[in-house]
């Protein structure tokens, strides 16, 4: 990979959008690229933490499992995005898996690498905390779903939740940008499979969701936003 190369995919990452090229090229000099399979483990819950990622492309799943192996999905992330979100300030491990759902290009950074940019480059250090702070609220929001909705509000904030993060517009409605299973999606808000297969089917009646003939989830945003609040 070429500097000219890295510089660029660097510059795709909101958080180094408008850092200098002499900046940039800092960051290039510690950024190492790496792809990943569909299937495949950027890395575990528990592993040693020692890289900080940011994705050039492809989507990555993150979710944790308890000692029964039940997974709780945290997030599906994508173009743009860096994770983990938390925790590589401390020294220990990594708070979750990070499994990759299609084929992604992912630029890593060790940790303590990482941490002396934010120490030369502050504007990127104030960047982050924004996007932890944003993080912090969307994990808030979420518990608040649990404790005063019911599963079938719950579902349609998630598909809500995920126009916002992982779709695109397309006419009336929005496009999911990642294949998603209903498996996956009870794991999200920790209901069942067969709760979520039941209640999409009830939306899929009344027009507010559908599947395109590649299998991804078409989601009429306004829709939703009468069924729930008004």
């Amino acid at each position: 990979m070429t500097n000219n190369w890295m510089k660029e995919r660097l510059k795709s990452v909101p958080l180094f959008r408008e850092l200098s090229d002499h900046e940039l090229e800092s960051l290039v000099a510690i950024s190492h690229v790496r792809v990943y399979k569909p299937r495949t483990f950027v890395f575990m819950q528990g592993d040693p933490l020692e890289r900080v990622y940011f994705i050039h492309s492809g989507t990555v799943k993150i979710y944790k499992t308890d000692m029964s192996g039940k997974e709780q999905i945290i997030s599906i992330l994508q173009t743009g995005e860096m994770f983990p979100h938390t925790g590589f300030f401390l020294k220990g491990s990594y708070p979750a898996h990070a499994e990759v759902i299609d084929e992604a290009t992912l630029i890593a950074i060790p940790i303590a690498d990482f941490e002396q940019t934010l120490i030369c480059y502050p504007e990127v250090c104030i960047k982050l905390f924004r996007v932890m702070g944003e993080k912090i609220v969307d994990l808030q929001k979420r518990l608040e779903e649990q404790i005063l909705h019911n599963t079938y509000e719950q579902i349609i904030m998630l598909l809500l939740r995920l126009t916002k993060t992982n779709a695109v517009p397309q006419g009336k409605f929005y496009r999911l940008t990642a294949h998603v299973t209903n498996r996956e999606l009870a794991n999200m808000i920790g209901t069942s499979r067969e709760t979520v297969s039941r209640t999409l089917s009830q939306l899929k009646r009344k027009g507010l969701i559908d599947i395109n003939e590649d299998g991804f989830y078409l989601i009429d945003k306004e829709g939703l936003e009468k069924e729930i609040f008004f």
